[in-house]
């Protein structure tokens, strides 16, 4: 290609010096900046330039702009035309023959190549952020996929019972930004919670009941209950979800890690630690009862086991009182509270 061909424009730009150079043959922009540049847009009679982020000097881009203008020279001929003349109005077939589209360039393999590679990025990043960075508000938007499949993160907000307490789900954790970025604060207030935070009832495991509709609590609830809040209280958990019960929670065990336990954060089953310590007894209803699988009934009935040898909590008068020695379930029937019924019933455990 001769020299007299190119027409050259020297630009001052964010301090930088920027040489635009101009083919008028096959409408080509070959840009060269000889320092760090960026978002540079030059408009020349409706072809439009844009480069962005040239970071080092002497670099040079090729393109064509828009990709489906034509290479011909009747088109060069025109933009000769309207330029030497910008003050008259352009006739009609000029304006036809500008509008004609060179779709060749759409079939080109690296606008076929860059238009799958966009297109497959956008729709991979719609189905991560569905699948992992959406925040479920309730247990009753858990989609029945996540049942059994997935686990729930989030930061535990309060604590109701001995073996339930409410999560505020925060999808990736501190990686996704929750608790440092300004617009994922984590709620304190119980305005702000309100119909935000997912209710879990901790699998395989039935604490004694605290005080409710003017029943009187079982012993040892308090201390359940006290036990369970310094455990999990402003902490982040785990929560392998198994089923939806009816009273709006979710049955799940859950898993937290405590750096001033030994070894320090390390994952423990919380209703694990409950039985081990004698807070709590295996959920022994006829219906409803959910462990998450045969290896982890074994080890709560161990953890149980263990408890009971050793007169650990709850366990404490059962050698002494024998019979008369009364478990969260017995109480609860006592009480009327009778056994929990998949069918949208009254009775509650």
């Amino acid at each position: 290609m001769n020299t007299e061909d190119w027409q050259s424009l020297r630009l001052k730009y964010g301090g930088s010096s920027i040489q635009l150079r101009i083919c008028g043959n096959d409408r080509r922009r070959r840009l060269r900046a000889s320092a760090a540049t960026n978002h540079l847009t030059y408009l020349d009679n409706s072809h439009l330039l844009y480069f962005a982020s040239c970071h080092t000097a002497g670099l040079w881009v090729v393109m064509r702009w828009p990709p489906w203008r034509t290479e011909s020279s009747n088109d060069d001929k025109q933009h000769s035309e309207r330029t030497s003349n910008s003050s008259s109005y352009p006739t009609p077939a000029t304006n036809n023959s500008d509008s004609n589209l060179d779709w060749t360039a759409f079939t080109e393999s690296r606008t076929l190549i860059s238009t799958v590679l966009l297109t497959s990025g956008i729709l991979l990043a719609v189905r991560f952020h569905r699948s992992y960075l959406r925040r479920i508000p309730d247990a009753p938007s858990i989609s029945p996929s996540f049942l059994r499949r997935r686990t729930i993160f989030g930061k535990v907000t309060s604590v109701g019972d001995g073996d339930n307490f409410r999560i505020f789900h925060t999808p990736g954790g501190r990686l996704a930004g929750w608790g440092w970025l300004p617009w994922k604060k984590i709620p304190t207030t119980k305005k702000e919670l309100k119909d935000n935070t997912i209710h879990i009832r901790l699998a395989g495991i039935d604490a004694p009941e605290l005080a409710h509709f003017g029943r009187p609590e079982q012993p040892f609830a308090r201390e359940a209950h006290q036990w369970l809040t310094s455990y999990l209280q402003n902490r982040r958990v785990r929560a392998s979800v198994y089923r939806q019960d009816q009273y709006s929670r979710v049955v799940a065990s859950v898993s937290v890690r405590r750096a001033f336990d030994f070894p320090p954060f390390r994952r423990r089953d919380v209703s694990y630690e409950m039985l081990k310590r004698g807070l709590a007894t295996i959920y022994e209803a006829k219906v409803g009862a959910e462990f998450g699988g045969d290896r982890l009934e074994q080890k709560y009935r161990r953890a149980e086991w263990w408890a009971k040898a050793r007169s650990k909590g709850l366990w404490k008068d059962y050698g002494r009182i024998g019979s008369n020695w009364e478990s969260p379930r017995e109480y609860k029937n006592r009480m009327g509270m009778g056994e929990p019924s998949d069918n949208g019933g009254k009775s509650k455990s």
